[in-house]
């Protein structure tokens, strides 16, 4: 059985091999862009594919095939799943799709242990609660950004007061979330938003700090 020092050695190399075949794609579509400073269609595909072709083979080989499956299942649910399929089409986008926003936990435990235990599921289910109220303030303040968009988020189907009202009942950050139900601004929406991210830090750097104490 590896060492946690093997195994901290391995994960870092593997980092760092995905890091220099990441940066690669990168320059060669910066060179391809540079001279209009436009990115097309076929530029962004080519580009999504490399990085999926690359990245799997390197989670595959260097870590195991448990990961790069999971991992080829996360880049199909948020990049077609999500982004293609749910956001236009449905208000509920962001509930159904954030189990791809859900998923590095239970990728960082398959790389360590090569299964899913149900540790990694619970991690998983803390960021799919967290999901939709993070992204509901976030779209109280963009909603003229989405309207014009034509995507259907839920403060552009069902107006501002239902989505705070949504917030406030899917909010485990729910003192930020009663503020912005009673009393909305542009401003609190942000406040909120932003505290969304400093409340999952906090707690998942409280889980990291609980197992070592």
């Amino acid at each position: 059985m590896a060492t946690w020092k093997e195994a901290t050695f391995t994960v870092h190399s593997s980092l760092a091999i995905e890091i220099a075949w990441t940066i690669a794609p990168c320059i060669i579509v910066l060179l391809l862009v540079w001279p209009t400073a436009r990115v097309f269609d076929w530029q962004t595909l080519l580009f999504s594919a490399a990085l999926c072709v690359v990245g799997s083979g390197l989670l595959y080989f260097a870590v195991n095939p448990l990961t790069m499956w999971l991992t080829f299942a996360t880049f199909i649910g948020y990049a077609v799943i999500y982004t293609v399929i749910l956001k236009p089409l449905t208000p509920q986008n962001i509930v159904i799709g954030g189990a791809s926003g859900a998923m590095p936990p239970v990728l960082g435990w398959a790389a360590m242990a090569g299964n899913v235990g149900p540790e990694a599921l619970i991690l998983f289910l803390i960021i799919f609660l967290w999901t939709p109220p993070h992204f509901w303030a976030l779209a109280l303040y963009r909603v003229e950004d989405y309207r014009k968009a034509g995507l259907p988020m839920l403060p552009v189907t069902h107006g501002n007061e239902f989505t705070r009202l949504m917030v406030l009942l899917n909010a485990v950050f729910i003192l930020h979330a009663y503020w912005l139900w009673r009393d909305y601004s542009d401003l609190l929406a942000r406040k909120t938003f932003r505290f969304s991210l400093i409340h999952l830090s906090l707690l998942f750097a409280a889980l990291l700090i609980d197992h070592y104490v």
